[in-house]
Protein backbone atom coordinates (compact mmCIF):
# COMPACT_ATOMS: atom_id res chain seq x y z
CA UNK A 1 0.00 0.00 0.00
CA UNK A 2 2.80 2.44 0.89
CA UNK A 3 4.87 3.98 -1.88
CA UNK A 4 8.51 4.60 -0.86
CA UNK A 5 8.59 7.60 -3.19
CA UNK A 6 5.69 9.27 -1.43
CA UNK A 7 6.53 12.74 -0.08
CA UNK A 8 3.65 14.25 1.87
CA UNK A 9 5.09 17.77 1.81
CA UNK A 10 5.54 17.75 -1.96
CA UNK A 11 1.92 16.61 -2.23
CA UNK A 12 0.91 19.62 -0.14
CA UNK A 13 2.99 21.99 -2.30
CA UNK A 14 1.63 20.50 -5.52
CA UNK A 15 -1.99 21.07 -4.50
CA UNK A 16 -1.12 24.57 -3.28
CA UNK A 17 0.49 25.43 -6.62
CA UNK A 18 -2.57 24.18 -8.50
CA UNK A 19 -4.85 26.33 -6.34
CA UNK A 20 -2.60 29.35 -6.89
CA UNK A 21 -2.74 28.82 -10.65
CA UNK A 22 -6.53 28.58 -10.41
CA UNK A 23 -6.60 31.94 -8.60
CA UNK A 24 -4.18 33.52 -11.07
CA UNK A 25 -1.55 34.14 -8.39
CA UNK A 26 2.07 34.81 -9.22
CA UNK A 27 4.61 32.87 -7.17
CA UNK A 28 5.58 35.97 -5.16
CA UNK A 29 1.98 36.33 -3.92
CA UNK A 30 2.02 33.01 -2.06
CA UNK A 31 5.58 31.70 -2.12
CA UNK A 32 6.07 32.05 1.64
CA UNK A 33 3.15 29.65 2.17
CA UNK A 34 5.00 26.88 0.30
CA UNK A 35 7.33 26.60 3.29
CA UNK A 36 6.96 26.47 7.08
CA UNK A 37 7.86 29.46 9.22
CA UNK A 38 9.78 27.30 11.68
CA UNK A 39 10.96 23.72 12.10
CA UNK A 40 12.25 22.25 15.34
CA UNK A 41 13.87 18.82 15.70
CA UNK A 42 14.59 17.54 19.21
CA UNK A 43 16.28 14.43 20.53
CA UNK A 44 14.47 13.15 23.59
CA UNK A 45 16.31 11.01 26.15
CA UNK A 46 13.98 8.77 28.13
CA UNK A 47 14.92 6.55 31.03
CA UNK A 48 13.15 3.24 30.51
CA UNK A 49 11.76 1.09 33.29
CA UNK A 50 14.83 -1.17 33.14
CA UNK A 51 17.21 1.76 33.62
CA UNK A 52 18.28 1.95 29.98
CA UNK A 53 18.22 5.39 28.29
CA UNK A 54 16.69 5.54 24.82
CA UNK A 55 16.82 8.67 22.65
CA UNK A 56 13.75 9.39 20.50
CA UNK A 57 13.44 11.96 17.72
CA UNK A 58 10.67 14.55 17.94
CA UNK A 59 9.46 17.48 15.86
CA UNK A 60 7.34 20.61 16.05
CA UNK A 61 6.66 22.58 12.87
CA UNK A 62 4.84 25.90 12.60
CA UNK A 63 3.65 26.47 9.07
CA UNK A 64 1.88 29.83 9.34
CA UNK A 65 0.98 32.28 12.10
CA UNK A 66 -0.41 34.90 9.72
CA UNK A 67 -4.04 34.47 10.82
CA UNK A 68 -3.41 33.76 14.50
CA UNK A 69 -1.64 31.37 16.89
CA UNK A 70 -0.50 28.10 15.35
CA UNK A 71 -2.65 25.04 15.99
CA UNK A 72 -2.06 21.37 15.44
CA UNK A 73 -1.87 17.94 16.96
CA UNK A 74 0.99 15.80 18.20
CA UNK A 75 1.28 12.23 16.94
CA UNK A 76 3.31 9.32 18.28
CA UNK A 77 4.08 6.91 15.45
CA UNK A 78 7.13 4.90 14.37
CA UNK A 79 6.95 6.29 10.82
CA UNK A 80 6.75 9.95 11.85
CA UNK A 81 9.40 12.13 10.21
CA UNK A 82 9.99 15.80 9.47
CA UNK A 83 8.55 15.61 5.95
CA UNK A 84 5.26 14.23 7.24
CA UNK A 85 5.04 16.79 10.06
CA UNK A 86 5.72 19.67 7.63
CA UNK A 87 2.88 18.51 5.39
CA UNK A 88 0.50 18.08 8.32
CA UNK A 89 1.34 21.59 9.55
CA UNK A 90 0.61 23.01 6.09
CA UNK A 91 -2.71 21.19 5.90
CA UNK A 92 -3.60 22.59 9.31
CA UNK A 93 -3.06 26.16 8.06
CA UNK A 94 -5.45 25.50 5.20
CA UNK A 95 -7.94 23.69 7.44
CA UNK A 96 -8.16 26.62 9.85
CA UNK A 97 -8.59 29.03 6.95
CA UNK A 98 -11.36 26.92 5.40
CA UNK A 99 -13.16 26.90 8.76
CA UNK A 100 -12.45 30.63 9.13
CA UNK A 101 -11.15 30.31 12.68
CA UNK A 102 -8.29 32.62 13.77
CA UNK A 103 -5.49 30.09 13.77
CA UNK A 104 -2.51 29.15 11.65
CA UNK A 105 -1.19 25.64 11.24
CA UNK A 106 1.31 23.60 13.21
CA UNK A 107 2.01 19.94 13.89
CA UNK A 108 4.20 17.84 16.12
CA UNK A 109 5.31 14.27 16.35
CA UNK A 110 7.65 11.79 17.95
CA UNK A 111 9.07 8.81 16.10
CA UNK A 112 8.00 6.10 18.54
CA UNK A 113 5.69 3.12 18.81
CA UNK A 114 3.77 3.97 22.00
CA UNK A 115 2.32 0.46 22.24
CA UNK A 116 5.80 -0.73 23.21
CA UNK A 117 6.12 1.72 26.11
CA UNK A 118 4.80 1.39 29.64
CA UNK A 119 2.58 4.17 30.93
CA UNK A 120 5.48 5.51 32.97
CA UNK A 121 7.81 5.52 29.96
CA UNK A 122 5.15 7.25 27.84
CA UNK A 123 4.65 9.88 30.53
CA UNK A 124 8.39 10.55 30.81
CA UNK A 125 8.68 10.79 27.02
CA UNK A 126 5.81 13.28 26.88
CA UNK A 127 7.11 15.47 29.68
CA UNK A 128 10.65 15.59 28.23
CA UNK A 129 9.31 16.31 24.72
CA UNK A 130 7.15 19.12 26.15
CA UNK A 131 10.15 20.62 27.92
CA UNK A 132 12.20 20.54 24.72
CA UNK A 133 9.55 22.25 22.57
CA UNK A 134 8.65 24.68 25.36
CA UNK A 135 9.97 27.81 23.56
CA UNK A 136 7.67 27.04 20.61
CA UNK A 137 4.34 26.49 22.36
CA UNK A 138 1.95 28.62 24.44
CA UNK A 139 -1.69 29.78 24.46
CA UNK A 140 -0.85 32.80 22.30
CA UNK A 141 1.78 31.08 20.13
CA UNK A 142 1.12 27.44 19.37
CA UNK A 143 -1.53 25.16 20.89
CA UNK A 144 -1.02 21.38 20.53
CA UNK A 145 -3.82 18.79 20.53
CA UNK A 146 -4.23 15.00 20.25
CA UNK A 147 -3.48 13.20 17.01
CA UNK A 148 -2.54 9.64 16.03
CA UNK A 149 -1.75 7.57 19.16
CA UNK A 150 -2.15 10.50 21.55
CA UNK A 151 -5.19 11.38 23.65
CA UNK A 152 -6.56 13.52 26.44
CA UNK A 153 -4.26 11.93 29.01
CA UNK A 154 -1.19 12.86 26.96
CA UNK A 155 -2.52 16.41 26.65
CA UNK A 156 -2.95 16.51 30.44
CA UNK A 157 0.72 15.61 30.90
CA UNK A 158 1.73 18.34 28.43
CA UNK A 159 -0.45 20.92 30.18
CA UNK A 160 0.87 19.94 33.59
CA UNK A 161 4.51 20.06 32.47
CA UNK A 162 4.07 23.45 30.81
CA UNK A 163 2.19 24.80 33.85
CA UNK A 164 4.78 23.56 36.36
CA UNK A 165 7.57 25.21 34.41
CA UNK A 166 5.65 28.52 34.45
CA UNK A 167 4.56 28.30 38.07
CA UNK A 168 0.78 28.40 37.55
CA UNK A 169 -1.93 26.44 35.76
CA UNK A 170 -2.29 27.27 32.05
CA UNK A 171 -5.07 25.12 30.56
CA UNK A 172 -5.09 27.00 27.23
CA UNK A 173 -1.70 25.61 26.19
CA UNK A 174 -3.37 22.47 24.76
CA UNK A 175 -6.81 21.36 23.62
CA UNK A 176 -8.41 17.94 23.66
CA UNK A 177 -7.87 17.75 27.43
CA UNK A 178 -10.02 15.82 29.90
CA UNK A 179 -13.11 17.77 30.98
CA UNK A 180 -11.86 17.90 34.58
CA UNK A 181 -8.93 20.17 33.65
CA UNK A 182 -10.58 22.47 31.13
CA UNK A 183 -11.51 20.27 28.21
CA UNK A 184 -14.58 21.13 26.17
CA UNK A 185 -17.78 19.14 26.13
CA UNK A 186 -18.29 17.74 22.63
CA UNK A 187 -14.58 17.73 21.75
CA UNK A 188 -14.12 13.95 21.68
CA UNK A 189 -16.89 13.53 19.10
CA UNK A 190 -16.19 16.73 17.16
CA UNK A 191 -14.19 15.34 14.23
CA UNK A 192 -16.60 12.46 13.63
CA UNK A 193 -19.61 14.75 14.06
CA UNK A 194 -18.11 17.15 11.53
CA UNK A 195 -17.64 14.28 9.07
CA UNK A 196 -21.34 13.47 9.46
CA UNK A 197 -22.39 17.10 8.90
CA UNK A 198 -20.25 17.40 5.76
CA UNK A 199 -21.40 14.05 4.36
CA UNK A 200 -25.04 14.97 4.87
CA UNK A 201 -24.52 18.41 3.32
CA UNK A 202 -22.85 16.91 0.25
CA UNK A 203 -25.67 14.42 -0.30
CA UNK A 204 -28.21 17.22 0.00
CA UNK A 205 -26.32 19.16 -2.70
CA UNK A 206 -26.52 16.25 -5.11
CA UNK A 207 -30.13 15.41 -4.26
CA UNK A 208 -29.53 12.25 -2.26
CA UNK A 209 -30.35 11.07 1.25
CA UNK A 210 -28.27 9.32 3.87
CA UNK A 211 -31.10 6.83 4.39
CA UNK A 212 -30.01 3.53 2.85
CA UNK A 213 -26.62 4.87 1.73
CA UNK A 214 -23.91 2.22 2.11
CA UNK A 215 -20.72 3.46 3.77
CA UNK A 216 -17.34 1.84 4.46
CA UNK A 217 -15.14 3.41 7.15
CA UNK A 218 -11.38 2.99 7.66
CA UNK A 219 -10.05 2.86 10.42
CA UNK A 220 -12.46 2.18 13.32
CA UNK A 221 -10.80 4.58 15.76
CA UNK A 222 -12.15 7.68 17.49
CA UNK A 223 -12.98 9.60 14.30
CA UNK A 224 -14.46 6.83 12.19
CA UNK A 225 -16.35 5.08 14.99
CA UNK A 226 -18.09 8.33 15.96
CA UNK A 227 -18.76 9.20 12.31
CA UNK A 228 -20.12 5.70 11.71
CA UNK A 229 -22.38 5.88 14.77
CA UNK A 230 -23.78 9.28 13.83
CA UNK A 231 -24.20 8.39 10.14
CA UNK A 232 -26.02 5.20 11.10
CA UNK A 233 -28.38 7.24 13.29
CA UNK A 234 -29.12 9.33 10.18
CA UNK A 235 -30.16 6.18 8.31
CA UNK A 236 -26.94 5.13 6.60
CA UNK A 237 -25.86 1.48 6.42
CA UNK A 238 -22.29 0.91 7.60
CA UNK A 239 -21.14 -2.02 5.45
CA UNK A 240 -17.38 -1.88 6.02
CA UNK A 241 -15.25 -1.34 9.13
CA UNK A 242 -11.58 -1.88 9.94
CA UNK A 243 -8.80 -1.35 12.46
CA UNK A 244 -5.17 -2.45 12.77
CA UNK A 245 -6.27 -6.07 13.27
CA UNK A 246 -8.14 -6.31 9.98
CA UNK A 247 -11.34 -5.38 8.19
CA UNK A 248 -14.88 -6.72 7.86
CA UNK A 249 -17.63 -6.36 5.27
CA UNK A 250 -21.35 -7.00 5.56
CA UNK A 251 -23.67 -5.77 2.83
CA UNK A 252 -26.53 -5.68 5.34
CA UNK A 253 -24.56 -3.44 7.71
CA UNK A 254 -23.15 -3.72 11.23
CA UNK A 255 -24.57 -2.84 14.64
CA UNK A 256 -22.16 0.04 15.23
CA UNK A 257 -23.39 0.86 18.74
CA UNK A 258 -22.63 -2.64 20.04
CA UNK A 259 -19.22 -2.74 18.33
CA UNK A 260 -18.26 0.61 19.85
CA UNK A 261 -19.36 -0.67 23.26
CA UNK A 262 -16.79 -3.46 22.92
CA UNK A 263 -13.92 -1.55 21.27
CA UNK A 264 -14.22 1.21 23.88
CA UNK A 265 -12.98 -1.41 26.37
CA UNK A 266 -9.71 -1.67 24.47
CA UNK A 267 -10.67 -4.63 22.29
CA UNK A 268 -9.71 -4.89 18.62
CA UNK A 269 -12.22 -5.90 15.96
CA UNK A 270 -10.46 -9.26 15.68
CA UNK A 271 -11.33 -9.90 19.34
CA UNK A 272 -15.06 -9.65 18.63
CA UNK A 273 -17.59 -12.03 17.09
CA UNK A 274 -18.44 -9.92 14.08
CA UNK A 275 -21.18 -10.98 11.68
CA UNK A 276 -19.37 -10.20 8.47
CA UNK A 277 -16.74 -11.34 5.99
CA UNK A 278 -13.14 -10.85 7.11
CA UNK A 279 -11.18 -8.90 4.48
CA UNK A 280 -7.94 -6.92 4.39
CA UNK A 281 -7.68 -3.18 4.93
CA UNK A 282 -6.67 -2.86 1.28
CA UNK A 283 -9.83 -4.71 0.23
CA UNK A 284 -11.95 -2.43 2.39
CA UNK A 285 -10.84 0.59 0.35
CA UNK A 286 -12.08 -1.06 -2.86
CA UNK A 287 -15.20 -2.70 -1.41
CA UNK A 288 -18.75 -2.24 -2.71
CA UNK A 289 -20.18 0.90 -1.13
CA UNK A 290 -21.61 4.30 -1.99
CA UNK A 291 -19.30 6.31 0.28
CA UNK A 292 -15.77 5.55 1.45
CA UNK A 293 -14.43 7.30 4.55
CA UNK A 294 -10.65 6.84 4.94
CA UNK A 295 -9.53 7.77 8.46
CA UNK A 296 -6.10 6.16 8.75
CA UNK A 297 -2.75 7.71 7.76
CA UNK A 298 -1.53 9.41 4.60
CA UNK A 299 -1.10 7.73 1.20
CA UNK A 300 -3.90 5.19 1.59
CA UNK A 301 -5.51 5.98 -1.77
CA UNK A 302 -2.77 6.16 -4.36
CA UNK A 303 -1.99 5.38 -7.99
CA UNK A 304 -1.98 1.64 -7.30
CA UNK A 305 -5.56 1.37 -6.04
CA UNK A 306 -7.45 4.54 -7.05
CA UNK A 307 -8.76 2.95 -10.25
CA UNK A 308 -10.21 0.07 -8.20
CA UNK A 309 -12.28 2.17 -5.81
CA UNK A 310 -15.97 1.47 -6.29
CA UNK A 311 -17.39 4.18 -4.04
CA UNK A 312 -18.59 7.22 -5.94
CA UNK A 313 -17.98 9.51 -2.95
CA UNK A 314 -14.86 9.72 -0.77
CA UNK A 315 -14.94 11.74 2.46
CA UNK A 316 -11.42 12.25 3.83
CA UNK A 317 -11.60 11.84 7.61
CA UNK A 318 -7.82 11.33 7.72
CA UNK A 319 -5.17 13.91 6.85
CA UNK A 320 -3.67 13.44 3.39
CA UNK A 321 -5.07 9.96 2.63
CA UNK A 322 -5.18 10.58 -1.14
CA UNK A 323 -2.17 11.32 -3.35
CA UNK A 324 -2.14 13.89 -6.15
CA UNK A 325 -1.92 11.11 -8.73
CA UNK A 326 -4.87 9.27 -7.19
CA UNK A 327 -6.85 12.51 -7.19
CA UNK A 328 -6.44 12.76 -10.96
CA UNK A 329 -7.60 9.18 -11.44
CA UNK A 330 -10.65 9.66 -9.23
CA UNK A 331 -11.55 12.94 -10.98
CA UNK A 332 -11.28 11.25 -14.39
CA UNK A 333 -13.80 8.66 -13.16
CA UNK A 334 -16.18 11.41 -11.96
CA UNK A 335 -15.79 10.47 -8.30
CA UNK A 336 -16.67 13.12 -5.72
CA UNK A 337 -13.98 13.66 -3.08
CA UNK A 338 -14.43 15.97 -0.09
CA UNK A 339 -10.92 16.86 1.11
CA UNK A 340 -9.47 16.49 4.58
CA UNK A 341 -9.09 20.23 5.16
CA UNK A 342 -12.88 20.49 5.07
CA UNK A 343 -14.18 17.04 5.99
CA UNK A 344 -12.25 16.54 9.24
CA UNK A 345 -12.15 20.16 10.40
CA UNK A 346 -14.68 19.53 13.18
CA UNK A 347 -11.87 18.66 15.58
CA UNK A 348 -9.98 21.92 15.20
CA UNK A 349 -13.22 23.91 15.26
CA UNK A 350 -14.15 22.56 18.68
CA UNK A 351 -10.51 22.82 19.78
CA UNK A 352 -10.91 26.53 19.05
CA UNK A 353 -14.02 26.54 21.26
CA UNK A 354 -12.05 24.84 24.04
CA UNK A 355 -9.25 27.40 23.76
CA UNK A 356 -11.72 30.30 23.91
CA UNK A 357 -13.34 28.81 27.02
CA UNK A 358 -9.91 28.37 28.65
CA UNK A 359 -8.61 31.88 28.01
CA UNK A 360 -11.92 33.44 29.10
CA UNK A 361 -12.41 31.06 32.07
CA UNK A 362 -15.91 30.05 30.97
CA UNK A 363 -17.66 26.79 30.05
CA UNK A 364 -20.24 26.01 27.38
CA UNK A 365 -22.88 23.29 27.36
CA UNK A 366 -22.51 20.46 24.84
CA UNK A 367 -25.65 21.32 22.82
CA UNK A 368 -24.27 24.84 22.34
CA UNK A 369 -20.88 23.45 21.24
CA UNK A 370 -22.51 21.11 18.72
CA UNK A 371 -24.77 23.87 17.42
CA UNK A 372 -21.81 26.20 16.82
CA UNK A 373 -19.81 23.39 15.22
CA UNK A 374 -22.65 22.69 12.81
CA UNK A 375 -22.96 26.36 11.88
CA UNK A 376 -19.25 26.86 11.21
CA UNK A 377 -18.59 23.63 9.32
CA UNK A 378 -21.68 24.02 7.11
CA UNK A 379 -20.63 27.58 6.31
CA UNK A 380 -17.20 26.22 5.41
CA UNK A 381 -18.84 23.62 3.16
CA UNK A 382 -20.89 26.31 1.42
CA UNK A 383 -17.79 28.47 0.90
CA UNK A 384 -15.90 25.56 -0.63
CA UNK A 385 -18.86 24.60 -2.80
CA UNK A 386 -19.24 28.14 -4.11
CA UNK A 387 -15.52 28.38 -4.85
CA UNK A 388 -15.60 25.01 -6.62
CA UNK A 389 -18.51 26.14 -8.75
CA UNK A 390 -16.94 29.52 -9.52
CA UNK A 391 -13.72 27.99 -10.82
CA UNK A 392 -15.31 24.82 -12.26
CA UNK A 393 -12.98 22.60 -10.30
CA UNK A 394 -12.96 19.84 -7.68
CA UNK A 395 -13.90 20.09 -4.02
CA UNK A 396 -10.23 19.77 -3.09
CA UNK A 397 -9.15 22.64 -5.29
CA UNK A 398 -12.17 24.65 -4.20
CA UNK A 399 -11.07 24.19 -0.59
CA UNK A 400 -7.41 24.93 -1.34
CA UNK A 401 -8.30 28.02 -3.36
CA UNK A 402 -10.59 29.39 -0.66
CA UNK A 403 -7.98 28.78 2.04
CA UNK A 404 -5.05 30.10 0.02
CA UNK A 405 -6.91 33.28 -0.83
CA UNK A 406 -7.74 33.84 2.84
CA UNK A 407 -4.16 33.32 4.05
CA UNK A 408 -2.53 35.20 1.17
CA UNK A 409 -4.78 38.21 1.69
CA UNK A 410 -3.92 38.28 5.41
CA UNK A 411 -0.23 38.01 4.55
CA UNK A 412 -0.41 40.82 2.01
CA UNK A 413 -2.28 43.10 4.42
CA UNK A 414 0.31 42.50 7.14
CA UNK A 415 3.26 42.83 4.77
CA UNK A 416 6.79 41.52 5.25
CA UNK A 417 8.65 42.48 8.46
CA UNK A 418 10.81 44.54 8.75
Amino acid sequence: MNDIKYDAFKQFQSNLDTAAELLGYERKEYDTLRYPERELTVYIPVEMDNGEVVVYTGYRVQHSSVRGPCKGGIRYHPNTDLTEVKALAGWMSLKCAVANIPYGGAKGGVCVDPSKLSKGELKRLTRRYTTMILPFIGPQKDIPAPDVNTNGEVMAWIMDTYSMLHGYTIPGVVTGKPISIGGSLGRSEATGRGVMFVTRALLEKIGRSLIGTKIAVQVFGNVDSIAAKLLQKEGAIIVGISDVSGAYYNDNGFDIESIIAETSKGKLLSDLSIDGKAISNAELLTSECDILIPAALENQINESNADLIKANIIIEAANGPTTVGADKILTSKNKILVPDILANSGGVIVSYFEWVQNIQSITWEEPDVNKMLKKIILQAFDNVYETKEKYHTTYRQGAYAFALKSIAEAKNVRGIFP
